[in-house]
This record gives structure tokens, C-alpha cells and sequence, in this order.
């Protein structure tokens, strides 16, 4: 299976390959600020919890703002140098922080600022990228691109935190995020020698703004018989999903007893098994079709997550369900989100993907801090068990969704 991952027609293609390169720095480089830079806030600085959890806060919410007006932005610029300058702008915010630790005057406000020039510009560059591959890329090769790309991410996602706290051992982490920064001009260096004409499809005459393009992508989403299902799938599925935001941490650390070192070897074998789905997508989809794969590896998937709440039947031997649960929803759901990306791409019209895909970017991001933030109260009301059982369950509500809709049926 990964000797034909290898060997594809789409390998020939130097400017996906360039991407691709880009892409495997830029997604290293994600994991890397995302460990290091509480690490420097706890270690360095001596930050507070409520710091720390405002730095997490500015990480996120940034770029439900951004996200509204790039979109517009994204379908009448030129994708490929906005992808660059996204690059370079969270490589040099990333150099700030060694160069502030040199000096001795690094703080929790440098930290503050730069966490919200590098959410933002990276979901510029998540917006972007989205939008890019299908002028590099031919329709019938989507699937198998997304696959790809998808395929490396998980890599960093299993890999990257390892990687962040190996660098911190050796450099110290302020000056770890030297390597980070150096992740980001390598991402822009791989995307600078992409070589393609972009036609700017968008209409320029018409009017546009941060509430008429955000509009427009909204329109869009919800009129298509395509995109609207996959945008409240992925809504719904984030909202319960931000419950286990607040509650999955207790649950292994606090019910089953596990120590953080086992509860992060748990998490990462969900790298694993995103790592196989994105190897299964494309033999998947070309024996089975679009809108059967996604609707079984939704409904896989999505099943998968009652096995959360039932590890607590048996706490002794919960680490198991655990186990199983992260390996499979992540192989499962890598399949579905692959499937539903590579659909997205096809049928939205070239002149409004960029605006579609900041719809998604918006809606998806804010469902998972409301679901996080209902999580706690409910636990008072109900009990820690049953909320767990109230997520797990209310996320399968995304499968009829899927099943009674036309998302596949053409496109």
C-alpha cells in the first residue's frame, strides 16, 4: 500500500510536489508552536494557568475573525503568494521569541502577540492551500492529493510534539522556535518555486467586503445540496466533539488513572491510524465510490466515539477502549474528511472557494468552544459519565444527516 503511495501518476506533477514540500514544513511547524510556545510561557516566563489559557485562547479565536473577511481576499488575490507571505509572516513573529530571549526581555505580551499573528496567518494559509490545490492539481486527482497531504499531517500531528520536546531538550525552548521559524521559510521557499499562471476567476466589479463576502460564502453553502450537509455534519460533529475538549483529559487522568505519559502515548495512536485512512481513501473511493465510503466511514467513525464514555464500565481496562477508540475514529473520519475536502473542491465554483472554505473555517472552529464550554455545566446537571454518553451520542446525529442528503449523488 505505501510502495503505490509512492508510484503515481500525480508524483509526476513537480508543482503538487512542491507543495506537498511546503506543506510537510508548514504542518511540522504548526505542532512545533502549538507545544513549544506554552512551554516557554510555563518554563521561561513562570506564566500562571489563567495565562496559559488565555495564550490557548488567542490561539484559536483570531482566526474565526480572520476568517470571515479572507475568503473574499483568497478568491481575488493570487492563492500562491498568500500561502508565501503567510509563511513568512509566522516565520519571522516565530524568530521574534529567540531573539527577545537573547536580549532578556522576553514576556508573556511578546508571547500574546506573536500567538495571534500566527493563528491568524495560519488560517490564512489552511484557507488558502484548500483553495490553491485545485489549480495545481485535476479534479480526478484530488482525492488522491488530499490523501497525500493528509497522510504527512498526521504524521506531524503523531510525531510533531515529540519532535517540539526533543528540540526543547537540546536548544532550550526559546531557541527551539529558531528550527520552527526555519519550518516556515522552508514552506515559503518550496512554494516561491511553484510555476503556475493563476486566472483570477472571481468578478472584481462586484461588491465586496467583510460582511458581503462572509455573506456570499454563506449563501453558497447553504444553497448547494452538496456543501450545505457537509457543513452541518462538520458542525455538528464539532460541537459535541469540543465537549471532549473539557472532559477527555479528566477521563484519563482523574477516572482511569492514567499517567499523562500514557495518556499521550493514547492520543498519538490516533497519528496511526489517520495515517492508514489516508492511505485506504483513494483504493476506497475508486472501488466503492464518494458517497458510499463517506457515508460508511462517517458512520464508523462516528460509532467509534461511544467508546469513550465506555471505558468507564470497566476503568481497569479503559486505556483499551481508549485505544481502540482514537486508532480507529481517526482512521475512519481522516477517510470521510479527505472524501468530503477532495467533493468540496470539485463542485464550488473556482471564483467562490475561497469564501466557501472560510465558511467552513469559521462555522467548524466556533461549534468547538461552545460544545467545550456547555460540557462543565452538564456535568454538574447530569453527572461526568452520562455528558460523556450525551456527546458521544449526539455526535451520531451527523450520520442521518449525511445518509438522507444528496452530498455524492453527482460532482
Amino acid at each position: 500500500m505505501t510502495r503505490h503511495f509512492f508510484q503515481t501518476e500525480l508524483l509526476q506533477n513537480r508543482n503538487f510536489v512542491r507543495l506537498w514540500a511546503a506543506q510537510i514544513g508548514s504542518a511540522f511547524g504548526s505542532r512545533i508552536t502549538r507545544t513549544v510556545l506554552p512551554i516557554i510561557a510555563i518554563v521561561s516566563i513562570g506564566a500562571t494557568t489563567t495565562q496559559v489559557g488565555y495564550l490557548a485562547v488567542l490561539g484559536v479565536l483570531p482566526g474565526l475573525f480572520v476568517s470571515l473577511f479572507i475568503g473574499g481576499i483568497i478568491d481575488r488575490g493570487h492563492k500562491r503568494k498568500i500561502l508565501i507571505i503567510a509563511d513568512l509572516v509566522r516565520g519571522i513573529s516565530i524568530i521574534s521569541i529567540p531573539i527577545a530571549a537573547w536580549f532578556g526581555v522576553l514576556d508573556m505580551q511578546l508571547l500574546y502577540v506573536v500567538i495571534v499573528i500566527v493563528g491568524s496567518a495560519t488560517t490564512v494559509f489552511q484557507i488558502a492551500d484548500n483553495s490553491f490545490l485545485p489549480i495545481l492539481v485535476p479534479k480526478r486527482n484530488l482525492v488522491e492529493a488530499n490523501s497525500k497531504l493528509e497522510a504527512t499531517d498526521s504524521i506531524a500531528e503523531a510525531s510533531g510534539p515529540a519532535v517540539a520536546g526533543l528540540l526543547v531538550q537540546l536548544f532550550t525552548a526559546p531557541f527551539a522556535m529558531i528550527i520552527d521559524a526555519a519550518s516556515y521559510f522552508w514552506s515559503a521557499s518550496m512554494l516561491a518555486r511553484i510555476d503556475v499562471s493563476e486566472k483570477i476567476t472571481a468578478k472584481r466589479g462586484q461588491a465586496h467586503g467583510l460582511f458581503s463576502d462572509a455573506i456570499a460564502g454563506f449563501r453558497l453553502c447553504m444553497s448547494d445540496a452538496n456543501l450545505r450537509p457537509l457543513l452541518l455534519v462538520n458542525v455538528v460533529g464539532n460541537l459535541f466533539g469540543g465537549f471532549f475538549f473539557t472532559l477527555y483529559m479528566i477521563l484519563g487522568l482523574t477516572m482511569l488513572n492514567l499517567s499523562p505519559f500514557a495518556l499521550g502515548l493514547v492520543i498519538g495512536v490516533g497519528g496511526f491510524g489517520a495515517f492508514a485512512g489516508a492511505l485506504l481513501a483513494p483504493r476506497l473511493t475508486s472501488r466503492f465510490g464518494t458517497r458510499r465510503v463517506m457515508i460508511a466511514t462517517l458512520a464508523a467513525g462516528s460509532l467509534t466515539i461511544l467508546l469513550i464514555p465506555a471505558s468507564m464500565i470497566n476503568p481497569a481496562n479503559g486505556i483499551w477502549f481508549l485505544v481502540a477508540q482514537q486508532l480507529l475514529e481517526d482512521m475512519f473520519l481522516t477517510i470521510f474528511i479527505i472524501l468530503a475536502m477532495s467533493l468540496r473542491q470539485r463542485v464550488t465554483p473556482e471564483d467562490m472557494l475561497g469564501r466557501a472554505n472560510a465558511t467552513f473555517q469559521v462555522l467548524e472552529g466556533a461549534a468547538i468552544p461552545i460544545g467545550a464550554i456547555l460540557a462543565g455545566p452538564l456535568t454538574i446537571l447530569i453527572g461526568f459519565q452520562q455528558t460523556l454518553w450525551v456527546a458521544a451520542v449526539g455526535g451520531l446525529f451527523v450520520i442521518p444527516v449525511l445518509v438522507f442528503s444528496a452530498v455524492g449523488r453527482k460532482g
